[in-house]
């Protein structure tokens, strides 16, 4: 079995996948990641296994869950199963790498405009042709609570909420209307903007507030909050076969 480990800014992901199926999934304390892999690798016949972080990850660290399995670090220098034409691709987010990868693997040639909302929402593309040109990063939902916030005297810090139409009438449903609306209307503006450019577009919503954005965002968006792990699973699974 594969074993994926995505360190995100807020959880660690892990999964064991058979082939492209996920077998296991669950979530890791980030004080406790050694002790929970350990407890998988004692559990489970793993194989190899492939770790995506957005966070540094200590040499030490890495060298402790070597011993427990063969481990690929996705970076910069990784082999890839589409054309990274990033002009900074050093720079670019494992994150982003990884469900371009699901999206090559997922839905061949399609010109494909992955949407992965957690801390920031991301938008990268990759065309039919199998090359990765970009996309942007905006705020997600709970940064944008946060900024209100953290920036302002009196606007109180609220979490994700269904909104109750247009207008709030209070400051608190304003708030909510403000950053829900707004995040909504980001989404569907970007994609008809895509849409202008490539007729033939497949848009995914992924991360991990995509339950919360897909009840309200119009048809013709496939929701798949896995993406990134199966990505992961592309990216180590290709490697195996290429080295």
């Amino acid at each position: 079995m594969n074993l994926i480990i995505d360190i995100g800014n807020t959880k660690i992901k892990v999964a064991l996948f058979k082939g492209d199926s996920i077998y296991w999934n669950g979530f890791l304390a980030p004080k406790e990641i050694l002790i929970g892999l350990e407890k998988i690798a004692k559990r489970h016949k793993i194989d190899q296994g492939i770790i995506a972080s957005v966070r540094v990850i200590s040499e030490n660290e890495l060298l402790e869950i070597a011993q427990l399995f063969p481990i690929l670090q996705l970076n910069s220098t990784t082999k890839l199963p589409f054309q990274n034409e990033y002009s900074t691709s050093n720079t670019l987010g494992v994150d982003r790498l990884a469900v371009i990868a699901s999206a090559v693997h997922k839905y061949p040639n399609q010109n494909v405009l992955v949407i992965d909302a957690g801390t920031c929402i991301t938008y990268d593309f990759i065309g039919a042709d199998k090359i990765y040109r970009g996309g942007a990063i905006s705020p997600g939902l709970t940064m944008r609570y946060k900024a209100m916030h953290t920036f302002t005297e009196k606007l109180p810090l609220l979490s994700p909420k269904k909104t109750n139409g247009l207008i709030g009438n209070s400051t608190e449903d304003s708030m909510h209307s403000g950053v829900v609306n707004g995040v909504i209307a980001e989404i569907i503006g970007i994609i008809d903007a895509y849409k202008l450019e490539y007729e033939k577009l497949t848009p995914i919503l992924t991360g991990g507030d995509t339950y919360f954005l897909a009840k309200r965002l119009k048809n013709g968006i496939f929701a798949t909050p896995n993406f990134l792990l199966e990505g992961l699973n592309t990216i180590l699974t290709y490697n195996s076969k290429n080295d």
